[in-house]
């Protein structure tokens, strides 16, 4: 009976997915290990390594629901946290929910957990993080299990105690000791797709003779006690830098299971006053230039390795300018190199953060009630970064998109030959040789061109003129210019503030002195984004 329990459960959860499991690595891809076809992760981070040792959200809203919207909002996959003194301390793994709370004094929270998951109150915390799992599996969503802090605590700081092997809470043989235990207890959870073995390692004892030694060590438990698992590694810095692999290799890939994994924010590199005060376009070139430089190289090295940026976000509010202006410039790159990722986070509150019982996370996709969407656009701005781009076993030609990342949305010619910014859904596909050759509609004779500053763009059945030989100008490679007839270059823009279509206008920040411009070219900011993979609906 228990043997048909399990293998019911395995049923639905793989009629649920569209891929079986479990995951394994194929060049720089992430694949189905049965089929070898591509799987792209799509994730969100949902924080359970605080205080109280439980997921957070449950005191607002069913369990269920939560794991629901995760689906809505187009995510397959949860980086779920955990902290190595949940599993290796019964002083904690043992603890109820209730009593967990109780301790802490968050009588409020308790009252909602009570209310929207009474069943939950009774479980210890570690069966707690057990229904958290099994929910996600349950609703076809894939997990990948996350050692985020050793101490219970909100992560993370240079001096926390918590960032490198041998600080005051990293014990490296407890935080062996944590992987053993977690790779056992979700052995028999086909949900359960990898294990990322430590978040942001940091602080001034960071070196790298320690990294190769403990991340071989940790990376060799996962796999020995459970081998359908993704090994995914993290690199120095907070998790943006992995250079060093550049001289030396990890020298094994763990049976085609190794990932790399990276973290990029606003403020990484210490730059987020650069994304406001200095030259939007020259930033983003940086910016991402250091990006291919410390992570992605992974994926293009003589024996590449997949990179899951397992972290990304931003104040999901839209106040932040430089928030902003760094999420469309990184966009615009994730969407070209069709990364896998997984978005910092799902949770729109904390139990309690920083001494602060129902802290507001202006970084969570969900609101602080967990109901809806911070973003109200949510779904349209993440679209195309949430589908598959690049399959590498296609035989489908390469076409080019036309995104507009600041809106999320991608260029559309209707029936009418209208063209209009529209839901990556509906997107038109176009081929491109190079600079200054036209932009040409897939399947027709018709082209993109400009009419002049200030006009709507058309496609025309013209494709030899100046009008129509587009270039992309500029260092970040996120601006498309033509000539009009005056000889003028003119970008596309888009900026639903002055017109719902798609102009051509004078381009931003392109003159001698561009370095002292401080403009905002957001609306000018489209990327040409390659794909051959069949549009998912």
């Amino acid at each position: 009976m228990v043997m048909k329990t399990v293998l019911l459960a395995c049923f639905f959860f793989f009629v649920s997915v569209s891929y079986s499991l479990p995951l394994s690595t194929n060049g720089r891809w992430v694949v189905d290990t049965p089929t070898g076809d591509r799987v792209k992760l799509r994730c969100v981070n949902w924080a359970s390594h605080m205080q109280t040792l439980l997921a957070e959200g449950l005191d607002k809203q069913p369990l269920h629901g939560i794991v629901n919207s995760m689906s809505s909002l187009g995510f397959n996959c949860v980086r779920l946290t955990w902290a190595t003194y949940m599993f290796t301390k019964p002083s904690n793994g043992n603890l109820t929910v209730d009593q967990s709370f109780e301790k802490l004094g968050l009588l409020e929270a308790k009252a909602g957990i009570a209310k929207n998951n009474p069943g939950v109150l009774n479980m210890t915390v570690l069966e707690a993080y057990d229904a958290v799992v099994d929910e996600l599996g349950k609703q076809g969503i894939m997990v990948v299990l996350d050692n985020h802090v050793t101490m219970p605590q909100w992560c993370c700081g240079d001096g926390d105690g918590n960032g490198f092997f041998g600080d005051k809470f990293f014990d490296p043989n407890e935080w062996q000791q944590g992987l053993s235990i977690v790779a056992n207890r979700f052995k028999g959870k086909p949900q359960v797709v990898g294990m990322s073995m430590r978040n942001e390692l940091r602080g001034p004892r960071q070196n790298k003779q320690d990294w190769y030694r403990y991340v071989r060590l940790g990376g060799e438990t996962i796999h020995k006690l459970n081998p359908k698992l993704l090994v995914i590694i993290s690199g120095l810095g907070y998790d943006t830098d992995l250079s060093f692999l550049k001289n030396e290799t990890l020298n094994s890939n763990f049976d085609n299971k190794l990932v790399y994994e990276g973290h990029w924010y606003a403020f990484s590199g210490g730059r987020r006053e650069d994304w406001v005060h200095k030259t939007p376009d020259q930033i983003c070139a940086i910016t991402m230039k250091e990006f291919d430089d410390k992570l992605d190289f992974v994926t293009s090295a003589q024996n590449p390795i997949p990179l899951f940026l397992s972290e990304f976000g931003v104040d999901q509010r839209g106040v932040n300018d430089g928030d902003n202006r760094f999420l469309s410039c990184f966009l615009g790159y994730a969407a070209r190199r069709d990364l896998d990722w997984a978005m910092w986070a799902m949770q729109g509150s904390y139990y309690v953060k920083n001494g602060v019982a129902n802290f507001d996370e202006t970084y969570g996709v969900l609101d602080n009630n967990w109901s809806q969407p911070r973003n109200p656009k949510f779904r349209e701005r993440y679209r195309l970064i949430q589908d598959m781009l690049q399959d590498p076993r296609s035989k489908l030609p390469t076409d080019h998109i036309i995104y507009h990342p600041l809106s999320g949305l991608c260029l559309f010619v209707d029936k009418n030959s209208n063209i209009q910014a529209s839901d990556c859904l509906n997107r038109s596909h176009w081929s491109y040789a190079g600079n200054q050759a036209p932009l040409k509609l897939a399947g027709t004779s018709k082209c993109l061109k400009v009419n002049g500053n200030g006009l709507p763009v058309t496609v025309s059945n013209d494709c030899s003129s100046d009008q129509s030989a587009w270039k992309v100008i500029l260092e970040s490679n996120m601006r498309l210019a033509a000539m009009d007839q005056q000889g003028r270059s003119l970008c596309l823009d888009y900026d639903t503030s002055k017109s719902p279509l798609i102009l051509s206008n004078e381009c931003q920040c392109v003159t001698d002195d561009a370095s002292k411009c401080k403009d905002n070219p957001e609306t000018q900011w489209f990327k040409l984004i390659q794909t051959n993979a069949k549009q998912q609906g």
